[in-house]
């Protein structure tokens, strides 16, 4: 994956194609900033003390996406693809985690979104978090927020890595 590779943001499409396009081009920063590098240099944390790792992000947001598409949005009740065994959240523990495998998954949840995304009537279509209520819309905006802030990391992460930066 490369920069001109990216889905495009739409710049005069209606709300839902454009919200769709821009957690894309989100979506695809991440898998660009991954490219090219070893399994160990994924699972590598390396910017110490933080425990982030590039692995540990995709295993983290293929949670997220599960969590808020499947679980929030269609009401699924999908557990964590990666537990401790006290039933703690795992998906940052990369240090011996299978990159093929959190890859596989990542871009299995990322279909499956766009899918729920793409039959929902409108984006007012609501979802529940136990009493709490979200549209579409905002669980959209909401995802397209987390990617930026993780791929800040990412950002980050791989130019300590290789030396590689840009956007």
């Amino acid at each position: 994956m490369t920069a001109d590779q990216r889905t495009t943001t739409l710049r005069t499409a209606d709300e839902r194609a454009t919200l769709a396009s821009f957690l894309d081009h989100q979506r695809d920063t991440l898998a660009m900033k991954c490219a090219g590098l070893s399994p160990e240099q994924l699972r590598t944390r390396a910017l110490e003390p933080s425990g982030l790792s590039l692995l540990g992000l995709v295993r983290h947001l293929a949670e997220v996406e599960r969590s808020w598409f499947r679980n929030v949005l269609a009401d699924d009740a999908v557990p964590a693809f990666w537990k401790n065994p006290d039933g703690s959240f795992a998906e940052w523990d990369a240090e011996t985690a299978d990159p093929e495998e959190a890859f596989a998954i990542w871009r299995r949840e990322c279909a499956h979104a766009r899918e729920l995304v793409a039959a929902a009537e409108s984006l007012d279509v609501q979802g529940h978090y136990g009493e709490e209520v979200f549209s579409l819309r905002w669980i959209l905006t909401h995802m397209i927020e987390e990617y930026a802030r993780h791929n800040g990391h990412a950002d980050l992460l791989r130019e300590h890595l290789d030396g590689s930066t840009g956007e």
